[in-house]
């Protein structure tokens, strides 16, 4: 059996979606109850911070996939994040079942050049140092032969209908209403994101080969654009003209005043004001695949999510101006 935590959320989904495919046994894991026809697939309610709901969950299982979230707000990473960890760690060491974790690249900090899975951990953010304690807290059983287990980790991601990305909030989604787009940080440093279905398929071809167990994997991400560069390819599909406006650092620190997820994010703007490029080629080589390039996931996203509700009347060169 395949159980994955977080159920609901737009990784947990592409995974969920690629195990039934693959006719796996899926149990559906999360607070919310997630509602489900197959009859391969059943729906348990756990709080991630009670550990023994999180055994109670996860027994039976093959293969615990984490893929759940918290607020985002620092102080509840700080305090619940740890003790997450610590029961996936003692859950997965009393049931014997292969752990795959779902990660970000927050431990990192600021980076001159690519991020690899050997890239030494410098947060710079709270949020960073957070990430980093409980990836730390995990490989360190590992090395110590105390469970099976890996991490995935992730650029930033598109194509969810969540709107959480801030890609397919303030770009897609705009265009897709014909409306000005908003860039974070500085449109001319590059930055990278990984398509929602590309996770998916990731994290089931880990959870289908036990020989990548005991190490981090960065799942496949296409090449580094410009932000100017994802703004004119998502005007031209869109058939908008490329307007977007340039939200700087400034900005978001008068929006925190009356957003706790905007002051939330505030401390990861570096990700925006300079290059953020993931390396995930040891991923490629090893499973022998491909990201999905970013024309042909916008082009998808343009199809399915966010399909244009207006027809632009004329194509404008005109770039907004930064704020």
């Amino acid at each position: 059996m395949h159980t994955i935590l977080g159920a609901g959320g737009p990784v947990a989904n592409a995974l969920a979606a690629e195990l039934i495919k693959a006719n796996e046994t899926v149990r559906l894991v999360s607070r919310r109850q997630v509602n489900t026809s197959k009859p391969n697939v059943s729906w348990v309610k756990a709080d991630l911070t009670n550990y023994q709901e999180v055994l109670a969950a996860v027994k039976g299982s093959s293969v615990i996939y984490m893929c759940a979230g918290l607020v985002y707000d620092k102080a509840v990473w700080q305090q619940q994040w740890p003790v997450i960890m610590q029961n996936l760690i003692n859950a997965a060491k009393e049931t014997q079942a292969r752990l795959i974790f779902f990660d970000n690249v927050y431990m990192y900090g600021l980076v001159n050049g690519p991020m690899t899975e050997t890239t030494p951990y410098n947060p710079i953010s709270v949020k960073g140092e957070v990430r980093a304690r409980v990836a730390t807290q995990l490989m360190d059983e590992v090395k110590a032969g105390n469970l099976t287990a890996s991490i995935a980790r992730a650029a930033d991601f598109y194509g969810a209908e969540s709107l959480n990305s801030f890609y397919d909030s303030m770009v897609l989604n705009k265009y897709a209403h014909n409306q000005k787009a908003m860039w974070m940080g500085n449109p001319d440093t590059k930055h990278c994101f990984m398509y929602i279905p590309d996770a998916g398929k990731s994290m089931y071809l880990l959870g289908q080969t036990p020989s990548a167990d005991n190490q981090i994997w960065h799942l496949p991400t296409a090449p580094a654009l410009t932000g100017k560069q994802f703004i004119e390819l998502a005007a031209n599909i869109y058939g908008v003209a490329p307007n977007y406006m340039a939200v700087k650092k400034l900005m978001l620190q008068l929006l925190g005043l009356f957003s706790k997820p905007v002051k939330g994010s505030i401390e990861m703007y570096y990700q925006y004001s300079h290059d953020y490029v993931l390396d995930s080629s040891k991923f490629e080589k090893a499973f022998n695949i491909k990201p999905t390039s970013y024309e042909d996931g916008i082009h998808q996203v343009s199809t399915t999510l966010f399909k244009p509700q207006k027809t632009a009347t004329a194509l404008k060169n005109n770039m907004a101006v930064s704020i």
